[in-house]
């Protein structure tokens, strides 16, 4: 198993899915680091999205974001972040916004780890 896969969290998810990321690199050839820099640039704009959204007590708002964030997660490759939206769609579909705010800071930890090991992928 090499670096990337380690780091296995909830529901044994890995940080980024290899093979997908392979697929997609493929697949995209010389725009794959134009896909990877604007999921990147997207994700900051969800998270603070997601932040406004808890902050305005928006629970319609919040799973819209949590929802689109997670499907782009998931087409990345980035499957325990996409689990973590999953799990922030949910509560705000389920109006439990004061449930949300631990999962919003766990979607941006693992945003952070997973820009980074994207960012290893792209040799920056």
């Amino acid at each position: 198993m090499s670096a990337i896969a380690q780091g296995v969290g909830m529901n044994d998810k890995p940080h980024l899915d290899e093979e997908a990321l392979a697929e997609l690199q493929d697949v995209m050839e010389d725009e794959f680091e134009v896909l990877i820099d604007t999921y990147l640039n997207d994700s900051r704009e969800r998270i603070a999205s997601l932040r406004l959204s808890l902050q305005d007590g928006d629970a319609d708002a919040f799973a819209r974001t949590a929802h689109s964030f997670k499907g782009s997660c998931f087409n990345i490759g980035a499957p325990h972040l996409g689990e973590l939206c999953l799990e922030a769609e949910k509560a705000g579909k389920a109006e439990q916004l004061d449930a949300a705010p631990p999962l919003v800071d766990a979607v941006e930890e693992e945003f952070r780890t997973v820009s980074v090991m994207l960012e290893k992928l792209l040799d920056r």
